[in-house]
């Protein structure tokens, strides 16, 4: 068959077969992963295209990118003290789990420290991606929204220093590397602000994504991945947000947003034709299973019992929010990827992993009755009363400024966001 014909086929059954089978309650992700996996069964090594991969690249950057414009310093800060009471409990959770994998799982520390963030981790941006379908109330999608990117900016520091910490010198030498790209970011950013957006009307989306690929090819060749540089480019335009407004505009982040749902089935489908056949065996079965129903129920409980004990919260919104934060697809499938790669784990234990990621994913698809999307829509019923919808909006876009909603619609003070009621 001609290649041109084979990537047109490629891209319509990535983007319309996985729509079509939600309406089973089958999330689009899961469904271009299986996807690749058939491909690998189906062609071995012929699955592995060039092209594919450079689409795959573009989505898993652009994700990181649209969660590092999500992240609001202010809510941040208005949530303070209990999204650092939740980053306690979730370092003490990492590491307990690091030390068992380490000290039962005959893993080294580096890759039981990787095991333990693969686990727990929840998948900001795919979260955030499809909040908006869940039916959360205003102030559940608010502690959802701020606990993920929390809990991703954790991960994303413990990922660096887990990488890094055997080999001192690179460590060092990546950090300053790191360092000066804090620096030279926004310096980038205001630069091409000054000399080249003036000149060129509508060019602000472009360069924000050409610096976020500029970012996260930087901190893949340091060992990190794309995901940290993507991130942090993001966060830095968000930041910009005052001295540069068009650049982390609404405009903008819808456009990244929508940039992102079309490149990201391409890096579900990448990773599954990177699976290898020994990951599809009864023992990876067997083990994804138990790990499931030992570390789901946990993750659930302990931030259901935070909520409930700290913050007086009531049982089935603790509940909600606890649920909604279970996924760690992507999160898990980045990790995993690396541990085979880097350190060598068994194809039990890598696919194990992938059905665990699949299983947390696919929970809150089937508790809240709404399949998960890449590029969800808001339905006007969870809005307060009264609440108008933006003319350009997704359900990511509704946390930014949750207080001010809560407060219009019920009538109370804006720093009520500062903790749950």
């Amino acid at each position: 068959m001609n290649q041109e014909l084979i990537y047109l086929a490629l891209i319509f059954g990535l983007l319309v077969i996985p729509r079509a089978l939600q309406r089973f309650k089958l999330p689009a992700p899961l469904t271009c992963l299986v996807l690749g996996i058939a491909a690998m069964l189906w062609l071995g090594e012929r699955s592995h295209d060039g092209v594919v991969a450079l689409l795959a690249t573009l989505g898993i950057s652009s994700l990181f990118l649209f969660a590092g414009l999500e992240v609001d310093l202010r809510a941040l800060r208005r949530g303070f003290w209990p999204l650092l009471s939740h980053l306690l409990i979730r370092s003490a959770t990492l590491f307990g789990a690091g030390w068992l994998a380490w000290r039962y799982g005959g893993l080294s520390w580096q890759a039981a420290g990787l095991l333990a963030l693969a686990l727990l981790t929840p998948s900001t941006g795919f979260i955030i991606d499809t909040l908006g379908r869940l039916g959360l109330d205003e102030q559940e999608r608010f502690w959802v929204t701020n606990k993920a990117i929390a809990g991703e900016l954790l991960a994303l520091a413990a990922l660096f220093l887990v990488l890094q910490a055997d080999q001192p010198m690179k460590m060092a030498i990546s950090s300053s590397i790191l360092i000066a790209l804090l620096v030279g970011l926004p310096l980038l950013f205001i630069a091409l602000g000054r000399w080249v957006a003036p000149h060129a009307p509508g060019s602000e989306f472009s360069l924000l994504v050409m610096v976020g690929l500029i970012a996260a090819f930087t901190t893949y060749k340091l060992g990190v991945y794309y995901l940290v540089g993507a991130f942090v480019a993001g966060l830095i335009a968000r930041l910009l947000r005052q001295k540069m407004p068009r650049l982390a505009s609404d405009e903008n982040l819808h456009a990244v947003r929508l940039f992102a749902t079309f490149f990201v089935p391409f890096y579900f489908f990448n990773a599954g034709t990177k699976v290898p056949a020994g990951a599809l065996s009864w023992e990876a079965l067997g083990l994804g299973l138990l790990m499931t129903l030992a570390i789901l129920p946990l993750r659930i409980g302990v931030i259901w019992v935070q909520r409930r004990l700290m913050f007086g919260e009531d049982m089935r919104s603790s509940l909600r929010v606890s649920l909604a934060l279970t996924p760690t697809l992507i999160f898990t499938l980045v990790l995993a990827g690396i541990l085979r790669e880097r350190f060598h784990i068994p194809d039990a234990l890598f696919g194990a992993l992938l059905l665990y990621a699949a299983l947390t994913t696919l929970l809150p698809s089937l508790v809240f009755r709404t399949p998960f999307d890449v590029d969800p829509r808001v339905a006007p019923e969870t809005l307060p009363p009264g609440t108008a919808l933006p003319a350009m909006t997704g359900g990511a876009a509704l946390p930014a400024a949750p207080a001010e909603a809560v407060a219009s619609a019920q009538g109370t003070d804006v720093d009520a966001g500062t903790r749950p009621v």
